[in-house]
Order: C-alpha cells, then sequence, then structure tokens
C-alpha cells in the first residue's frame, strides 16, 4: 500500500457546469481524503479552482487584459477556495494548510529545497498542504503548464509513492472520448509512447491543461519509477479503489519504470533552467545511452554554447541535433571549451547528476 500519495484534483472535477464550487462533491473528495488518512497515507493536496471560483464572485472590468484578469480572479478565488477546504477538514478535527508555488521555486535548487522542507514539515505535523499554483504572481514565462505540471513536480519532489490525477473522464482513451466506440487503455508501459497519438489537444473547460498535458506529464513521473493513476473524479469512492487495487477499477495506470534519485527526478522537470549546451559525438552517446552507468566525460564533447557557470545545468545535444538529456556541469562554459576533446579530466557532467531523457 502507498504511504505517502501526491492527489491533484482538477477543476472540471472541483466545479459545476456553470463554474461555480461544486462544494457537496468537494465535501466528498474530502472524506476520502481523510479516509486515506486513516489509513496511514499522507496526501500532497494539489487543488485547482482558485481563478474559477474568483470569476464567479466578481467581474472584471471589460478593458481588463487577459493577466490581469487571472490574477484578479486567482486572488480573490483562492481564499474562497481555501476557506471552503479549511471548513471541510476542520469537520473532521483536520487541519490543512496553504502553499502556494512559481515555477521559479523549482528553477533554483535552493528554493526546491526549501519548499521540501516546508511540506515534509506540514506532514510531520499531520497537516494536509492544499497546494495549487500562485496564479495571482505566475504571469508568461513563470507559469506552469498547469497544475498538473506542478503535481509532477511535487511528485517527484516529495519522493511520493504515487500521483493519483482526477479528472472528468475515466483515463487515457484509444480514441475520442465522446466516442462510444472508444475505450480506457488500462495500462501504459514505460515504454509506450504511442497513446499519446489517441488523444485530442483539447483543453478543459475551466483550467488550462487537458489530456495532452497528463499523457506527458505522467509519462515523465512513472518513467522515473513513480506509479502514475488517471481516473475520475466522479466515481464513487474513486480514492479508496485505487488504493485497495480493487479489481476493475476504471482508470489509465502508468506503470512505473526504474527508480532515480530525487536529484535526477528534479533535473527531469528542470528544462526551464539551461544555462549551455553540450554537443557530443556518437561515441560519447553510445556510452551514455548503454547499459552501464556512465558519466559525460570532456573527450566526447565537441562544443560548447553558452555562458555557464559550475553547477548551472546544461542540455546535451547529439550529432543529429537531438536532445539527449540535461545534467549538472562540473565547469563553467570557458573552462569547458578550453578542454574539450581532452582526456583524463574529472567528468563535465558526473553520472549522478545526469538525466537522459530515455530515463
Amino acid at each position: 500500500m502507498y504511504k505517502r500519495i501526491t492527489l491533484k484534483i482538477g477543476s472540471n472535477v472541483l466545479t459545476l457546469p456553470d463554474g461555480h464550487p461544486n462544494e457537496p462533491h468537494i465535501a466528498r473528495l474530502v472524506e476520502q481524503v481523510v479516509a486515506l488518512r486513516e489509513k496511514g497515507i499522507e496526501v500532497l493536496l494539489i487543488s485547482s479552482g482558485a481563478v474559477a471560483s474568483g470569476r464567479k464572485l466578481i467581474s472584471a472590468p471589460k478593458d481588463s487584459d487577459a493577466v490581469s484578469c487571472r490574477q484578479l480572479w486567482a486572488a480573490v478565488g483562492q481564499v474562497y477556495l481555501i476557506r471552503l477546504y479549511s471548513e471541510l477538514f476542520t469537520r473532521h478535527k483536520i487541519i490543512c494548510s496553504q502553499v502556494l508555488a512559481t515555477k521559479e521555486d523549482f528553477r533554483d535548487r535552493r528554493h526546491f529545497l526549501n519548499m521540501r522542507n516546508c511540506l515534509q514539515t506540514l506532514l510531520r505535523n499531520q497537516v494536509v498542504p492544499v497546494i495549487n499554483e500562485n496564479d495571482v504572481v505566475s504571469v508568461n514565462e513563470l507559469m506552469f503548464t498547469d497544475n498538473d505540471e506542478l503535481s509532477g513536480l511535487i511528485t517527484d519532489m516529495m519522493g511520493s509513492d504515487a500521483l493519483i490525477i482526477l479528472s472528468n473522464i475515466n483515463g487515457i482513451y484509444d480514441g475520442l472520448p465522446s466516442n462510444p466506440a472508444s475505450k480506457v487503455i488500462p495500462i501504459i508501459e514505460p515504454e509506450q509512447n504511442t497513446a499519446s497519438k489517441y488523444i485530442a489537444p483539447v483543453q478543459s473547460t475551466f483550467g488550462r491543461g487537458g489530456m495532452l498535458t497528463k499523457f506527458a506529464i505522467a509519462k515523465r513521473v512513472a518513467t522515473s519509477g513513480t506509479p502514475v493513476h488517471i481516473a475520475n473524479g466522479f466515481t464513487e469512492n474513486i480514492l479508496q479503489d485505487i488504493i485497495s487495487e480493487k479489481a476493475g477499477t476504471l482508470q489509465t495506470w502508468f506503470k512505473p519504470g526504474r527508480k532515480t534519485t530525487t536529484f535526477k527526478k528534479w533535473l527531469a522537470h528542470s528544462q526551464t533552467m539551461v544555462k549551455g549546451t553540450v554537443h557530443i559525438n556518437r561515441g560519447a552517446l553510445e556510452r551514455l545511452t548503454g547499459q552501464q552507468a556512465t558519466s559525460l566525460l570532456l573527450v566526447g564533447v565537441t562544443a560548447i554554447e553558452g555562458d555557464f557557470m559550475s553547477g548551472d545545468i546544461v542540455c546535451i545535444i547529439d550529432e543529429q541535433g537531438k536532445q539527449v538529456g540535461l545534467g549538472r556541469s562540473e565547469y563553467n562554459a570557458d573552462t569547458a571549451r578550453n578542454k574539450t576533446g581532452e582526456r583524463n579530466n574529472k567528468p563535465l557532467i558526473h553520472y549522478d547528476y545526469l538525466y537522459l531523457n530515455q530515463e
């Protein structure tokens, strides 16, 4: 049985068709979370719904731009949402907390560790963290794709035993969900990448994301060794059914791949932190992608681009221009350029600080 899960609940599960918060259903979801806690399972709750709630509480002036509208609704709606969660958890004598995050909290390793320490402290004190993107300050490049991306980051950060994403459909289908002939794909293997072709690139009604994003995040998390479940948040007792592995539970389960370290999991989500590019030859590529674990040596490097310092994140590119992975450089850019192609130097990227896309 899982001991710690990340639970992401989407806007369409939390709201009525008119956009108002679905308070009775949110109460039922909270009851399910309480039931998991009674079994000794820690829950990190990623909750959407702030912007949708704010939109129904206040109207933005007609001349407002999209960013201002989102900031207004998020600021107002987040107060409503956390108050509702607080009232519902208090009925069960449980304290919840509000944690708002931006991408900046994950770009910087120190911020990352500070947030992880905060969440660990909350869990140790039996507090349910209710986590959401800080839409008041998250604009443009600081925005997550959606809360699915945030849930993946939190899962890897906290070493959760599983990520459960509750949507308004039953999982990943082999066709359009609206087509009666379409069926839910029950299991997606770590090496299976073809399921994304079945997914229509349509966003949800009240959220920013869609099933394509869910599939991409789920694959990334599962490939790093953590199982992912995508299921319908309106299915009665869906969380208990998933946790108890009840036969016949309608869902898509992403089978986990090989476990990787927390740092490597962080690297998997650090594309926006890249400060430079390292080009490698075929020999280096074959060694990196071979069966034996290895670091990236300077002898296999053909070119260095960018201006980075030792400890910065760089991306690795093969001879075909394809990104192979990401890693933390042990050299600054100038030193790496001067030593490119040389032997008998310490690795440019040590294996412990190297993430390959195939992982």
